[in-house]
């Protein structure tokens, strides 16, 4: 199963120096039945692109606990095994919640597939979307119009032997 991690650019090079993106549990995102019925598509890429969608608002979350982070939103997608992510029941109704899934253990960077970073040229409109949230999130439709303006920039994909690039790292 493939599963999306938000993270921020240090939250990739903490797991690039430990080769973990975490000990567990760790919030991902995933194609689940309700992101299904609320994508209202079968086609399985579509499905994927919208699990990829809320791990960026949720590396945008992550940003906003961060003040002195890079603001660019980062997510990686790893396969991990059927049945290691799990929905909680209590939220499957909550929109926030929409293809969140947790994994109980430690997940390896090594398992990762790929890596999706803003470009640079992202950076002052993710700061004003990070900057929006907590007005977005009390109603503010210009401050969720902000918010989204952050979606308009296509997270950039990046094979797993770039991280030490990404992270500004060699060998």
């Amino acid at each position: 199963m493939r599963v999306y991690v938000p993270l921020t650019l240090s939250g990739l090079a903490e797991a690039y120096r430990t080769g973990e993106l975490g000990a567990g549990p760790l919030v991902a995102y995933a194609v689940t039945p309700a992101l299904r019925e609320w994508y209202l598509s079968d086609d399985i890429e579509e499905l994927e692109y919208a699990a990829l969608g809320r791990a960026a608002l949720a590396s945008l979350r992550l940003l906003a606990a961060d003040p002195g982070a890079v603001r660019r939103r980062v997510v990686v997608a790893v396969d991990v095994p059927d049945g290691s992510a799990a929905t909680d029941p209590d939220r499957g109704l909550d929109p926030a919640a929409l293809g969140e899934v947790r994994l109980a253990g430690p997940v390896r960077l090594a398992k990762a597939a790929s890596v999706h970073v803003d470009s640079d040229d992202a950076e002052a409109d993710v700061a004003a979307a990070v900057d929006a949230l907590p007005a977005a999130d009390g109603g503010d439709d210009d401050a969720q119009f902000v918010v989204d303006g952050a979606e308009d920039h296509e997270l950039l994909w990046f094979a797993t032997q770039e991280i030490p690039n990404l992270v500004g790292r060699t060998g």
